[in-house]
């Protein structure tokens, strides 16, 4: 079966046989590779990281503790890292695994991206209109897909290069960026024009590039890391086993050097508990419940709280979408019976976009925003048990989600693109 998108679409090559054949502008396309079969261990790291967004939006708040705030804590920004790593990985899906694709299998690729970004933004758009408490992270994911799609056709070396940079600069760049705005009123300008904005509300494009929940300026480092864990061979389990050692260290890395650093450079704890609202600003080098900054200061940029977007947060969040990928590989090749158990999450994972999008509307009708702190357990359960039970009936009577199928549909046009 065909391999699926970030937002769960599986993808198919062109499949008329004149696109197939060789032309003086594009070589006959590779061999088969692992990359053209189901990846059942993305698909096992993309339910999670569903999973996880459903525990972050109707969970138990962290601040509860206790082993139930723990997993909520642990959802809590790191399975949006999750999805947009794998996001990543399914556009080098799309374009071509292990090798990218080139001449008019080229230029369709690119096409069938650029359609999905569009469908993307518009339903990214309408969710946000809905008005609920959740930030729609899919008019983010479509305006990433192209802004790295001029990348498809790098190497991982490359990628790991790009992603490293963007993630070291890109952050302080962001700061500046909300300093500036902070001084001016041209953001309000530019906001007062945006038909995005007019049409939802909220997400204008420079909450998507600079200011909104998913600023795609921190970002786009995971998107482009996994990009670059696509063109590993990971078939093999000694690239595995290193993906998983190189998630281990970044995690380490980032949440540790947050740790560090706050507790090394003076000051720094002392202006992050001032200038934070949340319940446990001791805790800003790992948890969201260290809150928001309510103000801009420097010392922020030492926080590795999961959604703080900064330079650790990113590097820490990466090493745990990276350890998690690893080991969802490891757990289906190495455990027996591990499949079969994990069969309801890989089958929302197949299915993430319809899943994602269900869930948020479903919100919306039931009015779960309304109910009381006492049903959120439960309510999570219902959510999460209601979404594997119908993937898995779906997934045995049709080959694809239905908001996959139709995005399939949608992106066959690509087809005649000469």
């Amino acid at each position: 079966m065909p391999p699926r998108t970030a937002s769960g679409a599986r993808t198919t090559a062109p499949t008329d046989a004149r696109s197939r054949a060789a032309t003086p502008d594009r070589p006959s396309p590779p061999a088969a590779g692992p990359g053209t079969a189901r990846l059942a261990g993305i698909d096992l790291a993309r339910g999670l990281a569903v999973l996880g967004m459903f525990a972050a939006h109707l969970g138990p708040d962290p601040s509860d503790g206790g082993p139930t705030g723990f997993l909520m804590e642990l959802a809590r920004g790191r399975s949006s890292a999750l999805f947009a790593l794998l996001a990543g990985f399914s556009l080098v899906l799309i374009t071509g695994r292990p090798e990218p694709r080139t001449g008019r299998a080229g230029r369709q690729a690119m096409t069938r991206v650029v359609i999905r970004a569009v469908i993307l933004l518009a339903l990214g758009t309408a969710l946000t209109a809905l008005d609920t408490s959740i930030d729609v992270i899919l008019a983010y994911y479509a305006l990433a897909f192209v802004l790295i799609l001029p990348l498809y056709r790098l190497g991982a070396g490359a990628l790991t290069a790009i992603a490293a940079a963007i993630a070291l600069v890109l952050p302080q760049d962001l700061f500046l960026i909300k300093v500036w705005f902070a001084g001016s009123s041209w953001d309000d300008f530019v906001n007062a024009h945006d038909p995005l904005r007019a049409v939802n509300g909220y997400d204008g494009i420079l909450d998507l590039l600079f200011t909104g929940a998913y600023p795609l300026l921190a970002w786009l480092p995971f998107l482009i890391a996994g990009m670059a864990v696509a063109r590993l061979d990971l078939d093999r389990t000694v690239v595995r086993f290193r993906l998983a050692y190189t998630g281990a260290a970044l995690a380490v890395l980032g949440y540790g050097g947050s740790w560090l650093a706050l507790r090394l450079v003076p000051h720094a704890a002392a202006a992050v508990a001032a200038g934070s609202d949340g319940d446990s600003p001791s805790s800003a080098w790992w948890s969201d419940t260290a809150g928001d900054p309510t103000h801009l200061f420097r010392e922020w940029l030492l926080v590795a709280a999961p959604h703080s977007e900064t330079t650790l947060s990113i590097l820490g969040n990466t090493g745990v979408a990276l350890l998690v990928v690893a080991i969802c590989f490891l757990a289906l090749d190495r455990l027996p019976g591990c499949r079969r158990v994990a069969a309801p999450v890989i089958a929302v994972g197949a299915m993430s976009l319809t899943a994602y999008v269900l869930h948020i509307v479903a919100i919306r009708v039931l009015g779960t925003e309304d109910w009381s702190d006492a049903s959120e357990p439960l309510t999570l359960l219902g959510f999460a048990v209601g979404a594997m039970a119908f993937a898995l009936v779906w997934q045995r009577l049709f080959r694809r989600g239905p908001l996959e199928y139709l995005l399939h549909r949608a992106t066959r046009w690509a087809r005649f693109v000469r």
